[in-house]
């Protein structure tokens, strides 16, 4: 048992540090956000000081992840954390279930039951919410966010950065591309290209991503 440092203290943080204490491998939580000391807590959390001020931290723990839903923020703050010599931890509800042939990427978070399928392959620092599924032979680029509820048939592919919202579905050997945003209860047919939107039930594009996504 030890302590775990959260960079951001988000609601998401706050599901982040409820699914690491469950595991039973933590016993200890450590916020750090840069609204410090305007805001001090996170909930029934402390939050101890600015994320600007993370190498002071290095010598008093030794494994950390990020909880932000900005996907590419969360990849550069993960990268920072290797910079700054912590070990990047990956945070796995025991609800979850998950396919010991399945990869998952360092420093991601999966959610109470969610399921990642056999030959699944999950890229660092990406989101699986609460009670998602990702099938069999799923990749699963970088800083991807599949939200609550979402499921990926078999063999489809999502680019990194990409977000899938609340609910949604995607059709077996569909490809997604990278930045692309799915809305929420969308029903995915056909393959998106880069940057997309897309909406509906079928989803179909609704306009160019021209600014990064945030959660």
């Amino acid at each position: 048992m030890g302590a775990l440092l959260i960079l951001c203290a988000s609601g998401h943080g706050k599901v982040v540090a409820d699914a690491a204490l469950a595991t039973g491998r933590w016993d200890e939580i450590v916020f750090l956000d840069d609204a410090w000391p305007e805001k001090k807590e996170n909930g029934r959390w402390a939050i101890s000081g600015k994320i600007e001020n993370l190498p002071d931290w290095r010598g008093r723990l030794k494994e950390a992840v990020v909880a932000v839903g900005n996907n590419r923020l969360r990849l550069s703050l993960q990268r920072r954390l290797v910079e700054a010599g912590f070990e990047v931890a990956t945070v796995i509800h025991p609800s979850a279930q998950i396919s010991p042939f399945a990869q998952i990427g360092a420093g991601s978070v999966i959610f109470s039951n969610a399921v990642v399928n056999v030959d699944a392959e999950i890229g660092e620092a990406t989101i699986i919410n609460t009670a998602a599924t990702i099938d069999h032979d799923c990749r699963l680029g970088s800083a991807v966010h599949v939200s609550p509820g979402v499921h990926l048939a078999g063999a489809v592919s999502v680019g990194a950065y990409s977000w899938i919202g609340i609910g949604g579905v995607v059709r077996q050997m569909i490809s997604i591309g990278s930045d692309v945003v799915v809305g929420a209860g969308a029903v995915v047919v056909s393959d998106v290209s880069d940057g997309m939107t897309v909406v509906g039930v079928p989803a179909r594009p609704i306009r160019e991503n021209r600014e990064v996504y945030k959660c």
